[in-house]
């Protein structure tokens, strides 16, 4: 069998592993379902998100309105589609950064030892020092509050986690015997590094990704809260429910709906990253 064979009859093993796990199975369809809510936002919201009706300011969930407005008239269901691209953004777009920063470092650090592994560990201990939330939310305000900054103070918080988890994984691959009898016959270090170690991290920092995924849309919501996310008017989950806690008693549906979401989608990526786990423990 070649090798594209071979990668192909794993990711099939994998698939199929995952899809047999209660967890996999639930987290797949929430995540999934998200996604698609995101991405056909601008075709299934049935109003402008930024549309004001004030013929129709906090009206309770309708034929007309199905999720009600808000204190503005907009629709809620329509701004709850478009905020659900400020989470996804916030959540794919962190963890890319902080996968492209973390585990480069981490390799580096367990694979050549010394004084880069000395340097590396401490700036991570510096970063775990502090709490991840208290983290993002300082580099977002030193930032400026917009979507993209809260998403790049999000990664910087969940650079240590990576960084931590393929710096352990390297170490244990590096002491592998065909990693010392590559090295023997004078492999080069970037061939067994990107050929040899990568692919041996790739399960569990697959699984750390998917959880760190679920963190982020909690942290994206966190900052826009605070109004250090996406900057109003623009839909965010977090944001509404800063409208939302001052209607709670007159008009809870404003702030019921995007609670749900986050809840939703968080534990959809805490199932996907648990049945991930599951599936490749099996495989």
């Amino acid at each position: 069998m070649s090798a594209s064979a071979e990668t192909v009859a794993a990711r099939r093993s994998v698939t199929g592993l995952l899809w047999r796990t209660f967890s996999g199975r639930v987290g797949a369809v929430i995540v999934i379902f998200f996604v698609l809510m995101a991405v056909t936002a601008p075709l299934l919201a049935p109003y402008d998100p930024l549309s004001s009706d004030w013929g129709a300011v906090l009206q309770p969930p309708s034929l007309a309105h199905l999720l009600g407005t808000d204190e503005l008239g907009r629709d809620v269901l329509s701004r709850l589609l478009w905020g659900a691209q400020s989470s996804m953004f916030a959540a794919v777009g962190s963890v890319a950064v902080a996968l492209a920063v973390g585990v480069p470092l981490g390799m580096t650090a367990g694979y050549f030892g010394g004084v880069a592994d000395i340097v590396i560990s401490r700036l991570t201990d510096t970063l775990l020092a502090v709490p991840g939330i208290m983290l993002a939310i300082a580099l977002a305000l030193f930032l400026g509050g917009s979507l993209v900054n809260a998403t790049l103070a999000i990664a910087v918080a969940a650079v240590p986690a990576f960084i931590r988890l393929s710096r352990a994984r390297t170490l244990q691959v590096r002491a592998e015997p065909y990693i010392e009898a590559a090295r023997s016959v004078g492999v080069a270090n970037t061939r067994l590094l990107f050929v040899h170690i990568f692919p041996n991290l790739m399960p569990p920092i697959i699984v750390q990704a998917t959880l760190a995924m679920a963190v982020a849309v909690i942290a994206e919501a966190s900052l826009s809260f605070l109004g250090l996310g996406r900057p109003p008017p623009a839909p965010s989950w977090g944001s509404m429910l800063t409208v939302g806690k001052d209607y709670i008693a007159t008009a809870s549906w404003l702030s019921i709906w995007p609670g749900l979401c986050i809840f939703l989608v968080t534990v959809g990526f805490s199932l996907l990253g648990d049945g991930l786990r599951q599936s490749l423990e099996r495989r």
